[in-house]
């Protein structure tokens, strides 16, 4: 075997790729494992392949593939890797939140657009009009939350509990403001209204 080249020692031609010379050496090492003398060839053999392609490599003659240059690419994920999952949502929140469709959406959209529009554009001395916008407002969210479980007494508690709050942000946030900017462009009641409105909205599309 020493009488011949690097390649014809380990039998392969000099176009072979790295997965053959590999294959060549293990083969002929698991041929002559006894021979220790012929497995020292065939180690030196196999570097001096090594070296030759890394020397044809900076001449630029060959191209070292990109399953040698980056054998961090190679690397599997572990069949019995498991992705980490978030942990799932309490039931009760499962229970109180929706998905809604777009057409879902739309209509209680459309409805509080109007309300919110009307109590921004209405007039000072049009404050009666303010409860009425309200009311309408409450009775809607009911109905849109009454109509996905069919469940009045908490549609009427929900629709409530929003109610109650957006008035008391409402007004909050509206003295707030006026106490830091002066004013807001609305009124104390106009500013919960259109916040009110908000709240039905999200409690109308995104609650049960």
């Amino acid at each position: 075997m020493n009488e011949q080249n690097p390649y014809e020692q380990l039998n392969v031609t000099e176009n072979a790729s790295f997965e053959e010379i590999q294959n060549a050496k293990r083969k002929l090492k698991e041929q002559y494992s006894q021979d220790t003398k012929v497995l020292e060839s065939i180690e030196a053999a196999y570097d001096a392949i090594i070296m030759d392609r890394l020397r044809l490599r900076q001449e630029g003659k060959i191209k070292v593939p990109e399953r040698i240059r980056f054998p961090e690419r190679l690397v599997e994920t572990p069949s019995d890797f498991t992705p980490v999952t978030q942990k799932n949502s309490p039931q009760w929140l499962k229970n109180l939140l929706d998905r809604p469709s777009q057409a879902e959406i739309l209509w209680p959209t459309g409805i509080y657009i109007v309300l919110a529009a009307t109590a921004v554009f209405a007039q000072s001395t049009e404050a009666s009009l303010l409860p009425l916008l309200m009311a309408l407002g409450f009775m809607a969210n009911i109905y849109f939350l009454n109509r996905k479980e069919n469940k009045f007494p908490r549609s009427l508690l929900i629709s409530l509990v929003v109610l109650l709050v957006g008035i008391g942000l409402g007004n909050g946030l509206a003295q707030l403001l006026l106490s830091q900017t002066g004013g807001i462009g609305l009124n104390v009641e106009q500013f919960a209204s259109v916040l009110t409105f908000c709240l039905f909205w999200i409690a109308s599309c995104f609650l049960r």
